[in-house]
């Protein structure tokens, strides 16, 4: 009975000094991580809402990762179009050049022979490429977006551009396609910049009044293809203020998830350093009560 009663002591004694160390390393970690739950079993109603605020935050890098490629993407497509409106411009001041009937046809031929390598750049442009190496404004197509066939430039991507979620089921079309840029509808009727620039160049070259003529008709359908590229950089940039407004807003919610899982897991770090120092305290008075107790001569005659 002697020898069960001191087994007992020392069990009880060991299992309560254990407990404390226990729940003073908990207490540690929890000051370490800033973290108030170890386990689910803590507090399952909190451990539930963390794991979906979690969940909330990888779906939101997602979104994250595909906004920062479609701007990129948009940002080179707005660029690039910026470089075509320019180029268009240039081409339309030849185009009021060769009209004038005070040049001649080697000045007209020398306009037409700018206005071709204008027309080479339109095509380099029109082949940009975007982030991943892929034509830019080619749709789903990996390759070119356009050829030089010798009688025409040929639109060779798709029609379509695969959108990106960029959050609450929002997604935006990371660029735009050539034929919503370079096509349009002339007095003349459906045409194509490269057609247009095309045709200039081969009329300038060919000289005489119809040289001229042809520079003066060529105005309205230049002016009606700047006026596409016009439309193409508005749509550009009204996609690039939508993902501005909904990273702003991923941004707040972020903020917003951030604070309610300090709210719901986190520790409150002058409590939990408070309370580390009580069990602290009676974990030392524990150890130093036992010792005391197992060091007394009656309970070593016990023994």
């Amino acid at each position: 009975m002697i020898n069960l009663s001191t087994g007992a002591f020392y069990e009880r004694g060991s299992r309560q000094i254990g407990a404390l160390r226990a729940q003073a390393e908990s207490l540690q970690q929890q000051i370490g991580t800033g973290e108030r739950l170890e386990r689910s079993s803590d507090d399952p109603v909190a451990a539930a809402r963390l794991r979906t605020l979690s969940r909330n935050d990888r779906m939101a890098s997602v979104d994250t990762r595909n906004s920062q490629l479609a701007e990129a993407d948009l940002s080179l497509t707005d660029q690039t179009l910026t470089s075509i409106g320019d180029l268009v411009v240039r081409v339309r001041e030849l185009a009021v050049q060769a009209s004038s009937s005070t040049l001649s046809d080697e000045q007209r031929g020398a306009i037409g022979v700018e206005v071709a390598s204008l027309r080479e750049n339109l095509i380099l442009l029109a082949n940009s490429r975007n982030i991943s190496g892929h034509a830019l404004l080619g749709g789903q197509a990996s390759g070119s977006a356009y050829v030089d066939n010798g009688t025409g430039v040929q639109f060779v991507g798709t029609a379509t551009v695969t959108p990106l979620e960029i959050g609450e089921g929002q997604s935006v079309e990371p660029a735009l396609t050539g034929p919503e840029i370079f096509e349009f509808e002339a007095p003349s009727g459906p045409t194509d910049l490269f057609a247009v620039l095309g045709g200039l160049a081969t009329a300038l070259a060919s000289g005489g009044q119809a040289a001229a003529d042809a520079s003066s008709a060529a105005l309205a359908d230049i002016d009606a293809g700047l006026e596409k590229v016009t439309t193409a950089q508005t749509v550009v940039g009204a996609r690039l203020n939508w993902i501005d407004l909904m990273s702003e807003r991923r941004e707040n919610n972020a903020e917003r998830i951030a604070e309610e899982r300090t709210n719901v897991g986190g520790a409150d770090i002058a409590t939990t350093m408070t309370r580390l120092q009580e069990t602290m305290t009676v974990l030392e008075a524990s150890q130093a009560s036992f010792v005391r107790l197992a060091n007394l001569s009656l309970f070593s005659m016990l023994r």
